[in-house]
Formats: structure tokens, sequence, C-alpha cells
């Protein structure tokens, strides 16, 4: 889990959050839907949007179509993040977007609702700045 937190923010700050908000998922029972899983299982460093596509990838790495966490670590860990996760943040959320204008850090939701309305600022600032993979 480490791996992915770490894959999800380089905002050291925010690592807690986003280790609570994936614990949140794993005591749920819902699939992480981490995007760094997608990007380590199709071994493809330059995607910087992922689509629908791409969660369709037979992989044990997909966490769009496997719950649980993967076999492995999808990166090597920064011991700071291990700390993270060991030391999660008590939240809500069950979602995070992340936020417009490359800040490496998110925005996160406790509804479904609220995430769509966050992933639409998103999707908009993407295709502002033409990235559409």
């Amino acid at each position: 889990l480490a791996s992915i937190v770490q894959a999800e923010t380089s905002e050291l700050s925010e690592a807690p959050v986003v280790a609570g908000l994936y614990l949140n998922r794993l005591n749920k029972g819902m699939p992480l839907q981490a995007d760094p899983t997608l990007i380590f299982a199709l071994n493809d460093p330059t995607i910087r949007r992922v689509l629908d596509v791409h969660k369709t990838v037979d992989s044990p790495y997909n966490t769009y179509m496997h719950t649980g966490l993967p076999p492995g670590p999808i990166r090597y860990v920064d011991p700071r993040y291990l700390l993270a996760v060991l030391s999660p943040t008590k939240h809500d959320y069950l979602y995070m977007c992340a936020e417009p204008g490359l800040t490496g850090t998110h925005r996160f939701a406790a509804s479904y609702r609220e995430h769509l309305r966050n992933a639409r600022a998103y999707q908009k600032w993407l295709n502002t700045q033409r990235i559409y993979r």
C-alpha cells in the first residue's frame, strides 16, 4: 500500500490522507481504483491521463478489476510513506482526484457526487492543457 500511496502523491504531507482513503476502501471491500497500479501494469510511465481503455488491462495489478492489494509493490518505497500508512489520517474520504494545475495534490470527497464534481474540474483542466493520454 505504501508504494501506491507514494506513487499517488509526491506531497508527503498528503500521504497520511491518501493512506486513510485507501484503507477506508479496503475496509469497505471496495476496489482501490488506483491509477498508479494501472500505469505499472501497462509498464507505461508516459501515461498522464488514465482512460477507460487502460482499466481493461488483464493484470493482478489492475486495482479497478481486482479488490484488495496487488501482489507486490509497484515501486521502491521511501520509509516516510510506510510511516504514513502506519499512521493514516482518520476521515470519511473514499474518493480523490488530482488537483487541477499539476500541483501534486488532490481533492478528496466522501461522496461519489462530490467526486464527480472534482473529476469534471480536473478533466476540464486536462482538456485545456491538451492532455488526452
